[in-house]
């Protein structure tokens, strides 16, 4: 029963005062630690850092966790392990720089999203790549429909790179934000230009079919609004 929890071993245990005092020093130098390690890096944020470096970072976690909480554990091991993963990361770097094949190992490639208004579709395979997340990525952008996208690139870091049409290449897209891709369905119940939903062709439709791009059958309404921002 909950009446019958031991709280003061629960939360405290065989802490005490100087036991306390000495977990705040070893935390603060591991922190410190860590810090000095990823200023070593280069890295100025966490969208720059790739799958090898967060990697890294969690080993230094791994690292640094024990003689943060464990008087146990002494804080020179440790210092040793980072030392020897700022030499790994400072090869690996290296040899990067000078082997592309080493890079694209570690790095990822840069990805196609969107060319010429529409989603590549030799990349729909990618796991990597959530519907949803691209489009709040583009809403953050001000981007109002497929359509005001030229090109659109997922880089190795995560971050997506977008080039735009300019005004007078206006041109019909599909919408991304929910309320009107929401209306995305079949059936097409009037003549109009709808979008296709899996690769964001336009096409001029008076009934349902299937798209001449892809094959799909599901539609939303397209819309040719200008980016304002």
């Amino acid at each position: 029963m909950i009446a019958d929890i031991d709280y003061q071993n629960l939360f405290l245990k065989d802490l005490d005062l100087s036991l306390a005092l000495e977990i705040g020093l070893r935390t603060i130098i591991m922190f410190t630690f860590v810090l000095v390690f990823l200023r070593s890096s280069g890295k100025k944020g966490v969208r720059q850092l790739s799958i090898f470096e967060v990697a890294i970072i969690i080993s230094l976690g791994s690292a640094a966790g024990d003689p943060m909480l464990s008087s146990e554990s002494a804080i020179f091991p440790s210092l040793l392990v980072f030392l020897i993963i700022l030499v790994i990361y400072r090869l690996i770097t290296y040899l990067a720089a000078k082997n592309q094949g080493i890079e694209d190992i570690l790095e990822g490639k840069a990805t196609y999203i969107i060319e010429d208004g529409m989603f590549t579709l030799q990349e729909e395979g990618d796991a990597n790549f959530a519907q949803d997340e691209f489009f709040a990525e583009m809403r953050t952008q001000s981007i109002e429909h497929v359509g005001q996208v030229r090109t659109a690139v997922l880089e190795s870091n995560g971050q997506v790179s977008f080039l735009f049409y300019a005004k007078e290449e206006k041109k019909k897209g599909m919408p991304v934000f929910p309320k009107p891709f929401s209306k995305r369905s079949v059936v097409v119940s009037e003549n109009g230009d709808y979008a296709c939903t899996h690769c964001a062709n336009v096409e001029q439709l008076s009934a349902p079919a299937k798209c001449t791009r892809c094959g799909k059958e599901e539609w939303v309404l397209a819309i040719d609004t200008l980016r304002t921002a």
